[in-house]
């Protein structure tokens, strides 16, 4: 059964699946959970969502760039279309890119310094009424 699921989402084993971990984004439009896989390092940012076929409705993948910095992403070997979400510090959004183009080498800057991207399926942050200014919440972010 693993095989098939990994499978389904272009991956070769288990090993390419990150832990894991909670997140949720609060704003006028309400509190939203996801589950999220971390990349925490040069080789998983890199590698990202590239090559997957599929993802879960309520999962993403957060690029946590430890540092506060301009930062660009692209969607190189990347099939899913994607909403990026490009975080401050303080955990606010800054920039939504919406519904990006699978396969696209064009670059797709933060706008001013963050500290991580957070990628879901396209379309949900215009589902769920997500929009710049609103808040993340995860352990890599402080409480406010």
């Amino acid at each position: 059964m693993l095989i098939t699921i990994l499978a389904g989402l272009g991956l070769a084993n288990a090993q390419d699946l990150a832990p894991q971990e909670p997140l949720a984004i609060t704003g006028k439009s309400g509190r939203h959970s996801f589950s999220v896989e971390v990349m925490r390092d040069d080789e998983s940012r890199s590698r990202g969502l590239m090559f997957r076929r599929a993802m879960a409705p309520e999962h993403g993948m957060l690029f946590d760039f430890q540092k506060v910095e301009r930062v660009a992403m692209w969607m190189k070997n990347t099939y899913l279309p994607l909403d990026m979400l490009f975080i401050r510090p303080d955990g606010s959004i800054a920039r939504i890119a919406t519904n990006t183009e699978p396969l696209s080498t064009k670059v797709i800057p933060s706008g001013e310094p963050v500290v991580a991207v957070l990628e879901l399926n396209a379309g949900v942050t215009a589902k769920l009424g997500i929009k710049a200014g609103d808040q993340v919440d995860h352990t890599m972010f402080p409480s406010r």
